[in-house]
């Protein structure tokens, strides 16, 4: 973990939970990252790498909000003084990080979703734009998985794709993945099946030089859980219930992080079926019941 890997003359990924993208500036010892990791751990050894090879941090590029690609922010900036920056929304939520955790729960998250994992500690981010990019990155708008997510064109034609895909073992294992805008989501993925580039880097996937294949198995699983969803709702069918049917038949294990993560995503899923005429809603008994249109 956390080993350093060149996918060209420039550009490299580090090994983690969450792949964190670095990449070599012209003219110099610079270097610049990709997100940070998921805690003031990531970014330490992230550091312990920089000083290894000699290089200086000029700036963290977050893709997006997630704790898991923010965590190490903090530390790397008040150890080299480097510059954050994040795109849209998340920029806001990286300097305010109990947003995650507030959104994901839909109100105040009580002490078992206020930590590391879905709460990273606060940095000073800076609003991304393309103007803040070093010569020759390309920012790519990846939204669907998270607010305003981005990917990036770095020198050399390596891709970094951020969480826009999940790796066929991880959905094998964990059957839905986070989704918060499913509609969008499905749009990315249909753009990033057209992508080419020299590699691509996703941060939850194998770096490789297609990702079409992949793309498309994400595309199908979002489908299988949006007819599976459909079909629970022949009769109507509260937001719990369904949440608990989903648990049961995927065979997953219920605690507080994935009841936020999971709920927020089947949320969505509800919304995206609902908007796209598959879905309607009544309300009865003081219930709000979900059911096939």
């Amino acid at each position: 973990m956390y080993e350093l890997n060149q996918v060209s003359e420039r550009c490299y990924y580090i090994q983690s939970p969450a792949k964190i993208g670095l990449v070599r500036l012209e003219g110099g010892e610079d270097v610049c990252l990709i997100d940070s990791g998921n805690d003031k751990d990531a970014g330490r050894k992230v550091r312990q790498l920089l000083d290894a090879n000699g290089w200086r941090l000029t700036a963290i590029y977050n893709t997006h909000s997630n704790a898991d690609h923010i965590g190490g922010n903090k530390y790397l900036q008040a150890q080299t003084g480097c510059k954050v920056y994040a795109p849209g929304i998340e920029c806001d939520m990286t300097r305010h990080t109990v947003l995650e955790p507030a959104f994901l729960y839909g109100g105040y998250p009580c002490k078992d979703l206020r930590h590391k994992f879905l709460m990273a500690q606060e940095s000073d981010a800076l609003p991304l734009t393309a103007e803040v990019l070093p010569e020759g990155f390309e920012m790519i708008p990846l939204p669907g998985h998270f607010f305003d997510m981005v990917g990036f064109r770095a020198p050399g034609d390596v891709v970094y794709l951020a969480d826009c895909l999940s790796s066929r073992e991880t959905l094998d294992k964990y059957q839905i993945g986070f989704i918060y805008d499913v509609g969008a989501y499905l749009d990315t993925l249909e753009k990033v099946k057209g992508m080419e580039a020299a590699m691509f880097v996703p941060a939850h996937a194998p770096a490789a030089e297609s990702v079409r294949d992949l793309a498309q198995y994400n595309m199908d699983k979002v489908s299988e859980i949006a007819g599976r969803i459909t079909d629970m709702c022949n009769q109507p069918m509260n937001f719990e219930r369904i949440l608990q049917k989903l648990f049961k038949d995927y065979g997953l294990a219920m605690n507080f992080e994935q009841y936020a993560l999971v709920g927020s995503t089947v949320r969505s899923y509800l919304s995206w079926l609902k908007d796209t005429g598959r879905l309607t809603v009544r309300f009865e008994d003081s219930m709000l019941l979900w059911e096939r249109a």
